[in-house]
């Protein structure tokens, strides 16, 4: 039976490493009652980390799609992974989900991560609420971190509820329970029977005084959002329950605030109230703003479309995710509007093709229940499309529209592999076409050089897990070389030249003449290309053939052979012989103009910078900020979290291989440190490339 789409919740569990996502998602699953054991991390046994290196690691590495029942509404939750390296598994579900509950640690805060993933729902406008966990760990503190969420991440915060206790649940003073700031009731979670029974009671006397000021807080932060409860406040100077949660949803939907709970999943407090708030507060579907696309006939390209999450609108979904193993792709898929049938044809407007939908799967994590069709506000898992790929948009053939993409950041590590025997080369070649078609954040090419397999990544984690999983799920045995940095370019100063191709070939003249510039633009991250000639210069066709030929001629590189960032590129003239004036003329003139302009002014080299954050404790600050200046490192922050010291630095990648093991050493293994990709910034005139 499917259900109402205003009863759909489509959310992420979203954190950084180690808050207790996993753990969370699968509280969620039992109490929901879509499992009837609960696993456990650090056994390997939860429901969503079932692949082997996630259970082996106790990390989650790739997101996975699940589906529940609470309260009469159907909850689909990607648990997403915590880990930088695996950022693109959180960018493309974001971008597909409707809500999202975003975990903090109660005794980390807010951390490197924490801010990442932050800043990516607000990229893509996603209503959150926010769950501080681990209240029963020693050093947790509620306020502190309730604070770091106006301070570190700009976020609006307001409490829903409150712990009672902090620390440890056999301490006197321990977390004992959560003081609900609407209904204004104690909870008590009964661990004997995992959590499934809660002991409503009134407020304890002496927390009362507390509890009463953090209402009073959360209803001064909505009364003046709605008209209807400031009149109810204006004459009460209360609101009722029923009134708090209509504004607060209308409020999160909006973006204005994210409730704020708090509990320990590992402990089993405090779990079910999330259940209550992401249906109470988070969108469904119909909560969302249609989805805007553009209309994929290049006549009518300048046409916008549009898609209501309806069954009666044309179909439109959006590949998000492909997962590839030696047997079949499958195409995990949000439907906007419309219905998708098994057995039935598509469009891929971005390919023009057609594409078959042979099965359609409702995804439970490694497990699949086969569907005949799903509707609008759905994510499917689809088996069939040949040359879809990831961000890739799906439609009715009679009703085009083209979705924005996905957009992933650039790799920043390289590294060389080989197969151990000649004859799985071929095997090798195959098998990373297959896994860069998975994971946008992985590429693969030969080095023109040295004619090495060259691939890329977003860390050493990252290529150590897909190098591993080539060899468990597809069989190959390789080895591997030391990583490397990848290294960008920029055109080291402006720069305005003419390029010119003229030549006579079997009594047939080609010929054509542009005028370009190049300059640095520290600020813009990749190419851009501004078309500024005068109208009717060129013919409208051989315009748009100017303007790609010079993004395609920057996109093949700089002097040393590494992608050009952080440059603007204009066409500024052309001259143009009727009968003569060519696309191969325009390519070949655009070719000789930038080749001119990279070798008259040069290029500057570009290295990846680090943001680099590293929790200690204080008597080995010492040692690591000496390790962090000897590799170029810039310490731009410390504080203090807790009893522990914080410090955030810049580092180039080229410097930080290898610095896991390092810090564990200088530390006893008690510090621990997370790293992200920063910019690009100019490489000492020593490095070796």
């Amino acid at each position: 039976m499917t259900t109402a789409i205003e009863r759909i919740r489509n959310i992420g569990i979203i954190a950084h490493i180690d808050a207790g996502k996993t753990t969370t998602t699968e509280r969620i699953l039992f109490y929901a009652g879509e499992t009837h054991r609960m696993g456990n991390v650090d056994d390997g046994t939860t429901v969503t980390d079932f692949d082997p290196e996630e259970a082996k690691r106790g990390i989650t590495i790739y997101s996975a799609a699940i589906s529940c029942k609470w309260q009469d509404h159907t909850i689909n939750i990607i648990d997403t992974p915590g880990h930088v390296d695996f950022t693109a598994e959180v960018e493309r579900s974001l971008r597909v989900l409707d809500g999202g509950v975003v975990v903090f640690s109660a005794v980390e805060g807010v951390e490197a991560q924490s801010e990442t993933v932050w800043r990516q729902a607000d990229k893509y406008h996603v209503p959150r609420i926010c769950f501080i966990n681990k209240m029963d760990r020693i050093g947790a503190g509620f306020e502190r971190v309730f604070s770091q969420l106006s301070d570190r991440l700009h976020a609006n915060p307001v409490a829903v509820s409150i712990p009672l206790g902090e620390g440890p649940v056999t301490n006197p003073q321990g977390f004992r329970g959560i003081l609900d700031l609407i209904q204004m009731k104690a909870l008590y979670f009964n661990s004997a029977p995992q959590g499934t029974t809660i002991d409503v009671q009134s407020i304890p006397e002496e927390e009362l005084m507390r509890a009463e000021e953090w209402h009073r807080r959360l209803i001064d932060a909505i009364a003046l959002l709605d008209d209807e409860a400031f009149s109810i406040y204006d004459s009460t100077g209360d609101l009722p329950a029923e009134q708090i949660i209509r504004v607060l949803r209308k409020a999160v939907i909006s973006n204005q605030l994210q409730p704020v709970l708090c509990g320990s999943s590992l402990d089993y407090i405090g779990v079910q109230p999330i259940l209550d708030a992401v249906v109470r507060y988070l969108p469904s579907p119909l909560d969302i703003p249609p989805v805007e696309g553009r209309n994929p006939n290049p006549k009518k390209a300048e046409k916008s479309e549009s898609r209501t999450p309806s069954e009666k609108e044309p179909f439109c979904g959006l590949v998000f995710k492909i997962h590839v193993d030696e047997h079949s792709e499958l195409y995990f898929v949000r439907i906007y509007s419309g219905v998708l049938k098994n057995r039935s044809r598509v469009l891929n407007p971005r390919t023009g093709s057609k594409e078959l939908i042979s099965q359609l799967w409702r995804m439970q994590a490694d497990s699949r229940e086969k569907l005949e069709e799903a509707t609008a506000g759905d994510i499917v898992g689809v088996i069939g499309p040949k040359d879809a790929v990831t961000g890739d948009t799906l439609c009715d053939a009679l009703h085009g529209i083209l979705l924005e993409s996905i957009r992933f950041p650039e790799t920043v590590i390289s590294m060389a592999i080989e197969p151990d025997s000649s004859a799985d080369r071929k095997k090798l070649e195959e098998t990373l076409k297959v896994m860069s078609k998975q994971d946008p954040t992985f590429s693969a090419k030969i080095s023109e050089e040295t004619g090495q397999t060259i691939v890329s990544g977003m860390g050493e984690l990252h290529l150590e897990i897909i190098s591993k999983r080539m060899e468990r799920d597809f069989h190959i045995k390789m080895r591997s070389h030391k990583p490397r940095v990848t290294y960008r370019e920029t055109i080291a100063s402006k720069v305005e030249l003419e390029g010119r191709f003229d030549r006579q070939n079997a009594g047939v003249r080609q010929f054509a003449s542009v005028r370009i510039s190049l300059e640095p633009v520290p600020e813009e991250p990749g190419i851009s290309i501004l078309y500024k000639m005068k109208p009717n210069v060129l013919p409208p066709e051989l315009a748009l053939i100017f303007e790609q030929a010079l993004r395609d001629e920057l996109k093949g590189g700089g002097l040393v052979g590494y992608q050009l960032i952080n440059t603007k590129a204009v066409a500024l003239d052309a001259e143009y012989h009727e009968g003569e004036t060519t696309e191969t003329a325009i390519r070949a003139a655009v070719a000789d103009a930038v080749r001119q302009a990279l070798q008259k002014v040069g290029t500057v080299l570009l290295e990846p910078i680090m943001k680099l954050e590293v929790v200690t404790p204080s008597d080995f600050v010492g040692n690591i900020s000496a390790d962090l200046n000897s590799r170029r490192a810039m310490i731009v922050n410390t504080e203090l979290r807790g009893h522990l010291v914080v410090m955030i630095a810049e580092a180039p990648l080229s410097r930080m291989f290898g610095y896991s093991t390092d810090v564990r050493s200088l530390s006893q293994g008690r510090a621990t440190f997370t790293m992200e990709p920063l910019r690009y910034d100019v490489a000492p005139p020593n490095t070796e490339a």
